[in-house]
């Protein structure tokens, strides 16, 4: 049945496959480890990231039960300790609060937060105090205002205003880059001052062009990485956009897999979603590596390295523990410890990595 499914497999998907196994990286997630205050709950969780204090903060959908029933106002920015202990919530009913997609640390611990819903990039101090903003949501004011259409052809980007941004990120020199997004097919530059730099991409899947950029990051040579989750594979870029390599991550899942909601794609259409990368994390240090997750299914988790060889496989799709479905973002502060954050599932894990065998391995016959 195996041997059968992967040939049908093979035959049907659009794209060679280049990497056809990984090990599996043995993983304990921590049971409970984030205590929200008593009667709380998240909703989705598409955001968190981890400062230099080992504080986690979250960016949940939550915060929605008095809205209407379409387009309710749907972010939380919360921060808990090292401990997994509530602290606080950052920008309580914030004007750029609409719906949550990221949170990332900068190496000050400057906390930003990006809302797909308001279009808008949030710079908080230490404090919780706003400090910049970049993009601007549209008047609640002008009868006009309504969700962007996702027309064909695209509209023309703006300089300064994004449409559904997703993602943030900054090289060694604090210039700022911005994934934009669902609309737009394009990332952002801005230089440490919030002056406006330039973009770059378009929508397509050619080299340099977008379809869904979701999420960036970048390394310490200052490699810019961005998640191009709809072509299905990731990019590099230098800091002035120009196209250095692309990868994809092909590891098939185990057939065994169903997904959390819905059927369980087959064919071109598992063949479609196969590593599109729906969050990255770059580790810090000299040795760096990243973690890739995939969107609702497979719903994995990849260790790879930079230059894109899957160096292993963590968990798989589904409700349980050690297990995730819509891993939209990760935080790595080491290559031992990741959290992440499901936007299906409603949650946070910590997971502990532990040593790799080279007997278990990830690899269809």
């Amino acid at each position: 049945m195996k041997t059968w499914f992967f040939v049908l497999f093979v035959l049907l998907a659009p794209r060679s496959f280049a990497q056809q196994s990984a090990p599996d990286i043995p993983f304990d997630s921590v049971p409970d480890f984030l205590k929200l205050p008593a009667g709380m709950n998240f909703g989705e969780v598409p955001g968190v990231a981890v400062n230099s204090k080992g504080h986690v903060f979250v960016f949940t959908r939550s915060n929605s039960a008095g809205g209407p029933a379409y387009a309710p106002a749907a972010a939380q920015l919360l921060e808990f300790g090292p401990k997994g202990e509530f602290l606080r919530e950052i920008g309580k009913g914030l004007y750029g609060w609409s719906f949550a997609h990221t949170v990332r640390i900068d190496k000050d611990d400057n906390i930003w937060a990006v809302d797909k819903g308001s279009d808008m990039i949030i710079k908080f101090n230490q404090a919780g105090r706003v400090t910049m903003v970049f993009g601007r949501r549209k008047e609640s004011a002008d009868g006009e205002s309504k969700p962007w259409e996702h027309v064909n052809p695209p509209l023309p980007p703006r300089d300064g205003l994004f449409r559904q941004p997703t993602d943030v990120a900054w090289d060694s020199a604090g210039n700022i880059y911005i994934s934009d997004g669902y609309i737009n097919s394009r990332v952002a530059k801005y230089d440490k001052n919030g002056d406006w730099v330039k973009s770059w991409g378009e929508k397509g899947s050619g080299p340099g062009q977008f379809s869904t950029p979701h999420t960036i990051a970048a390394d310490r040579d200052n490699n810019i990485y961005v998640g191009d989750r709809a072509n299905r594979r990731i990019q590099v870029f230098d800091t002035d956009g120009k196209f250095l390599r692309m990868f994809t991550i092909d590891v098939p899942p185990d057939p065994q897999t169903r997904a959390v909601n819905g059927a369980t794609p087959t064919g071109p259409r598992l063949a479609a979603v196969i590593g599109a990368p729906n969050s990255i994390c770059i580790t810090p240090g000299s040795n760096q590596v990243m973690f890739v997750g995939e969107s609702t299914y497979p719903g994995r988790i990849f260790k790879v390295s930079l230059d894109g060889k899957v160096l292993g496989v963590i968990g798989r799709s589904g409700r349980l523990l050690k297990q995730f479905s819509g891993a939209h973002q990760l935080a790595c502060p080491s290559e031992s410890e990741v959290y992440a954050a499901e936007s299906s599932n409603w949650r946070v894990q910590k997971l502990i990595l532990r040593p790799q065998t080279q007997t278990s391995a990830r690899n269809l016959p």
